[in-house]
C-alpha cells in the first residue's frame, strides 16, 4: 500500500501505512538512526556479534549477512578480520542495498572483499561458510518459510560453523508479554517517541513483524539441525541465539 493512502507518522522522517511497514523509500534513507533508536543495544548487539565472530572466522571463510539493510554490521565485520575473508551481504530491498553500497564506497579505507547482493535469501544459492548472522531479520520472514530457511542456513555451514540468530520475542505467556510490551513501550517513550508514533508504528507492522516466543525460535532451530544453542543476548523482548553446527 502507498503511504499516501492513511498515512502514518512513525518519526524519524519515515511514513508509511496501515499494515504496510516498508524498508523501502525514506525508511532506507533513515535507516540506521530510526533502528538504533528503536531496537535495545543494537550498537552494543553488533559489538558483541564482531567478538563472537572471532571465534569462527579465519583464513579464507565465507560469510553472510542476511538481511543486511545499509551494511552496518557487514562492513564492522570485514574490517574486523582479514582481506581473504569473504563477506557478502544479502536484502531483498533494492533501495537499502544500494544505501550499503554508497556507504561502502565512502569508506576511507577499500573493502574488497565486501558484496552487497539484492536477493530473497529464502532462495539465495549459499556458498559453504562459516558464519552467518540474521540481526533483527528472520522475524520479517513469512512464518511458514522460517523453517526451510533454517534448514538451507544449516546446510550451508561449514562443521564447526556459526549461525547468530537476534531476534525480538514473544513472552511465554499473557502476564509476561504485558509486562514486556508495557516497558518496551516506556523504552521508546525515553527515546523520544511520542504515544502517537508509537502506536502508529505497531499498526504498520501488523502482519509484516511477526516474533516467535525464545521456545519457538529454539524449535525451530532444533529441527533445521542445530543441537549446540544459547542465548548470548537477552534485554526484554530482544534475544541473540548463538547456534553452532
Amino acid at each position: 500500500m502507498d503511504a499516501s493512502q492513511n498515512p502514518l507518522s512513525v518519526g524519524d522522517s519515515i511514513v508509511t501505512s496501515n499494515a504496510a511497514w516498508t524498508f523501502a523509500g525514506d525508511t532506507a534513507k533513515n535507516f540506521d538512526g530510526h533502528v538504533s533508536k528503536s531496537v535495545p543495544c543494537y550498537a552494543e548487539g553488533h559489538e558483541l556479534i564482531a567478538q563472537i565472530s572471532d571465534f569462527f572466522v579465519g583464513g579464507h571463510s565465507v560469510c553472510y549477512e542476511l538481511g543486511c539493510s545499509t551494511g552496518t554490521l557487514t562492513r564492522a565485520l570485514a574490517r574486523r578480520h582479514g582481506v581473504n575473508v569473504k563477506w557478502i551481504g544479502l536484502d531483498i530491498e533494492p533501495d537499502m542495498i544500494e544505501q550499503a553500497r554508497e556507504s561502502t564506497a565512502s569508506e576511507a579505507h577499500p573493502l574488497p572483499n565486501v558484496s552487497f547482493i539484492t536477493d530473497d535469501i529464502n532462495l539465495h544459492p549459499y556458498e559453504k561458510s562459516d558464519f552467518i548472522v540474521a540481526y533483527y531479520t528472520l522475524q520479517f520472514v513469512r512464518p511458514r518459510l522460517r523453517q526451510e530457511l533454517l534448514a538451507r542456513i544449516y546446510e550451508s555451514l561449514n562443521w564447526g560453523g556459526a549461525f547468530l540468530l537476534f531476534e525480538k520475542v514473544r513472552a511465554p505467556d499473557a502476564r509476561f508479554q504485558d509486562i514486556a510490551v508495557g516497558l518496551y513501550n516506556e523504552y521508546k517513550l525515553k527515546q523520544g517517541y511520542d504515544a502517537e508514533q508509537i502506536l502508529q508504528k505497531t499498526r504498520s507492522l501488523k502482519g509484516v513483524l511477526e516474533p516467535f516466543s525464545t521456545d519457538g525460535n529454539m524449535d525451530l532451530l532444533r529441527r533445521a539441525g542445530f543441537v549446540d544453542i544459547v542465548t548470548v543476548f537477552k534485554h526484554i523482548c530482544f534475544e541473540g541465539f548463538l547456534c553452532i553446527k
